[in-house]
């Protein structure tokens, strides 16, 4: 697992073993997920999300505490995986990384809680399965708008995105900001101390 630009985030990427049968990978290790993050990944809840072309997810985030970490790879076609540093306090608060996710790289991303997160299909299809620490729960969950100017992702050119009602209406940055909906920056590093020491 290698640090991304945003602290608390990582991508893993692979060994692929194939031969004339196909192929075999190890698409999440725990002994070196600890090792790299400091705490163990308690699995909550497992998802897979399928995707036409064009669909764009996210960006969505739990509050903090508990949050729900995720870790995420594409099992078919392809995606562009976004993490976005919704923390209000971090030194790269609004930041966000693009990672390529695909049935090639077999690439995964482990994004820690307080972190946003969505993705754009870009393949005809395409299938994620992601991990997460904590279930699902609608009244801890927010979003934040993923074609926001202030935060400008840089999404492909030619596809035209398709959103949710729930995403499409989702507040910009500055709204969620002064909601008072965003995660806070101390608050999540202490978290995650509790998570090491625990």
């Amino acid at each position: 697992m290698k640090p991304l630009s945003i602290s608390d985030a990582y991508v893993f990427t692979p060994a692929i073993h194939g031969d004339d049968r196909g192929l075999f990978f190890e698409w999440f290790r725990a002994g070196e997920f600890t090792e790299v993050v400091g705490h163990r990944f308690g699995l909550a809840q497992a998802n897979c999300s399928v995707s036409g072309r064009g669909v764009l997810r996210g960006v969505h985030f739990a509050e903090v505490p508990v949050g729900q970490a995720k870790y995420v790879t594409c099992v078919a076609g392809s995606v562009l995986d976004v993490i976005v540093d919704l923390r209000v306090g971090s030194p790269t608060f609004g930041r966000w990384e693009m990672v390529a996710l695909d049935d090639v790289t077999r690439r995964g991303i482990y994004l820690a809680e307080g972190l946003g997160h969505g993705f754009m299909a870009t393949s005809e299809q395409a299938t994620i399965v992601y991990l997460c620490s904590e279930p699902y729960a609608p009244g801890r969950e927010h979003g934040v708008h993923p074609l926001d100017p202030e935060l400008g992702i840089a999404w492909p050119d030619g596809l035209e995105p398709v959103l949710s009602p729930k995403d499409a209406v989702a507040p910009t940055l500055s709204e969620a900001r002064s909601r008072g909906i965003l995660p806070d920056y101390h608050r999540c590093r202490e978290y995650y101390e509790k998570l090491r020491s625990s």
